[in-house]
């Protein structure tokens, strides 16, 4: 005596979602793997930042922000300036930074 009971089928329509849940699936797999593959192949190849061993900030500055660019170094100090320095710890520029007002006021259009 066999005592398995019987699988009844599925209704079509639930016969029909669940094939639209697995290619749903499938789809969203591949998606990911080629997201993934064009990110990993189109990132471009960063060569890591040299930084100099110090940077000759001036007598009593104290940084507040540092940034890399291409080829120079931006300090922004506590005392709005921005000084621009080389890859060598030499500095270029010296930038005066005018702090607004927090009124609300536009900026002065040149």
């Amino acid at each position: 005596m066999n005592n398995t009971p019987e699988t009844e089928a599925l209704p079509p329509s639930l016969r029909l979602l669940k094939w639209l849940v697995m290619v749903l699936t499938a789809t969203m797999i591949v998606g990911v793997i080629t997201v993934v593959g064009l990110l990993v192949t189109r990132m471009p190849k960063l060569a890591p930042m040299a930084m100099p061993d110090r940077l000759a900030l001036p007598e009593g500055v104290r940084p507040a922000a540092v940034t890399m660019g291409q080829g120079f170094i931006a300090v922004v100090t506590d005392d709005d300036r921005i000084l621009i320095f080389g890859r060598d710890g030499t500095i270029w520029q010296e930038v005066e930074v005018i702090p607004r007002a927090h009124t609300g006021a536009q900026p002065v259009q040149p």
